[in-house]
Formats: C-alpha cells, structure tokens, sequence
C-alpha cells in the first residue's frame, strides 16, 4: 500500500480552511511575511467531542530549530485569555522530536490532546502561536494565526 504526502506552499495572509463540524469551525494564516511548507490536521473536527483529539503536522522550517522558544497567545471575542511563552528547545536534551532539526527538514509529528480538560464556551477565537529561533524573539521561524468560531457551548 502506498502512502500520499502533500506539502503545501501557503502564500502569508491567504487563509487556510481546516475543518468544519456543526460545533467548530477553524481556518489559519501565516502572519509573517514569508510562505511556509506547512500542513496542520485535527480531528475529530468537533468541540463537543470530549475524548481524544488527534493533531498531525507536517512544517519544513526555514532555519535550524537548535533553540525554539514557543509563544502561544489566545482571545476570546476580543479580549486577551491566555499569554503563554516556553522554550520547547535549548539544545541539550531536548525532549520534543522538532529539536535539531535542520532547515529544509522535514519535521512530521502527531500528538495527543485530551479533550475532556479543555472547555470551550461559544464564541469567537483568535490564536497565535510564534516560533522564535532566539531567545531574544527577534528571529522568528513561525508565526500562525488560527480562527476558531465555537458555534455552541461544550458544557
């Protein structure tokens, strides 16, 4: 059996449609200037599902990820929620399988969340998660923008 892998070069600022479910609908933009390689998957495409979601993803970084400080910050109908920064790779010992590799690499992981501990009221979600090769975040590798309109609420 053969395996199909797409890689798509997405152009910055042109939105890209995820999924759609009668509870969730999410869709991503680059926010920095440069296209990206990139391929990102979630499902089930649903809110109200409670048991596992599954992400994939498939980037091609543009520079070595030797040290990735990760800054992922949330709104919800306009107001900041979440402000969250951690450094995902400094280099030595670095447990997550992004670390050390090069540019052009192809980086393909697949995680776990458990939808369970995540509540999402009905509203509209603003996403943005930065990925700075300095910890300094003036060399920036990755910046995506997700939309995420939550169409009932999962209580």
């Amino acid at each position: 059996m053969f395996g199909l892998l797409f890689f798509i070069l997405f152009t910055p600022g042109v939105s890209e449609f995820l999924c759609t479910s009668s509870d969730l609908e999410l869709s991503y933009t680059f926010c920095d200037s440069t296209a990206q390689t990139f391929m990102f998957n979630l499902t089930p495409c649903s809110i109200m599902d409670k048991s596992i979601w599954k992400l994939s993803l498939t980037w091609i970084p543009r520079s070595d990820i030797i040290f990735l400080k990760a800054i992922f910050s949330v709104w919800y109908d306009g107001a900041k929620a979440l402000h969250w920064k951690e450094v995902l790779c400094s280099g030595a010992d670095d447990p997550y399988s992004v670390c050390g590799r090069l540019k052009g690499e192809t980086v393909a992981t697949s995680f776990n969340i458990k939808g369970a501990k995540i509540k999402f009221p009905k509203g509209n979600y603003r996403v943005i998660l930065q990925g700075f090769s300095d910890d300094s975040e003036n060399d920036m590798v990755l910046c995506l923008n997700f939309t995420m309109l939550v169409k009932q609420d999962a209580f």
